[in-house]
């Protein structure tokens, strides 16, 4: 597993810095009366949906595994990282640019996060979860991943569950921070939110890049060498 583990290592690094989660997070977070509720709520949401997702497409692509074992990464999974890498190519491009990526922005009804629920922050982290494309490919290149290593059902599933706890390390530490430090904790996180959000499209040009030409690497060699 810990070999699984490493071969995952730039899925996770490259879904726990993406800082849009993190700057909804934080809006949630430094609300001092209910923003600690609503951070978990909204970071519930969000692994209940990756679990999820692990589910119902984990066995689909644990199918064609037994295929792909003995040809590198196979197939399956080269394809799902060319397609990474050509979209985080392409929003590296778009930022550089100075164009708008509506996926790297908080969406127009985030505007309104210190009024939501705490029903709406929690379905506010599962509709995070799923409009993302880029979202989406991470999530199934790491199911495809863990599907080729073929360390059984148990196993996979143990391996799945630490790659989102890793993959989440981030929000999960702000959360600890806001929950043990409650009265510095608040200012704290509204530093560093007003901090991404300024140097959001930078850190967002960085990730592209590196994370782009990692993935489409990856896929372009496993498909044609």
């Amino acid at each position: 597993m810990v070999t699984n583990l490493v071969e995952l290592l730039p899925f996770i690094i490259g879904m726990a810095v993406v800082p849009v989660q993190i700057i909804i997070l934080l809006l949630f977070l430094k609300n001092p009366k209910n923003g600690l509720q609503k951070g978990i709520l909204f970071l519930t949401g969000i692994t209940l949906t990756r679990l999820l997702q692990g589910i119902l497409f984990g066995l689909a692509l644990d199918m064609g595994a037994s295929a792909d074992s003995t040809s590198g990464k196979g197939p399956v999974v080269s394809t799902l990282l060319l397609v990474l890498g050509i979209l985080l190519l392409i929003s590296a491009y778009k930022k550089i640019k100075k164009e708008k990526d509506p996926e790297d922005e908080p969406p127009k009804w985030m505007e309104t996060v210190n009024k939501a629920t705490n029903a709406k922050a929690f379905f506010v982290g599962i509709q995070l979860t799923l409009i993302s494309p880029k979202m989406w490919v991470f999530i199934l290149g790491a199911i495809g991943t863990i599907s080729l290593a073929q360390l059984g059902q148990p196993q996979n599933n143990y391996t799945y569950i630490i790659f989102i706890l890793l993959a989440q390390s981030l929000m999960l530490l702000t959360i600890g921070i806001r929950l043990l430090f409650p009265r510095r904790a608040v200012s704290l996180l509204a530093a560093a939110s007003s901090w991404l959000e300024k140097n959001n499209r930078a850190i967002m040009i960085v990730i592209s890049l590196l994370f782009g030409a990692l993935f489409f690497y990856q896929g372009l060699t496993g498909l044609f060498f």
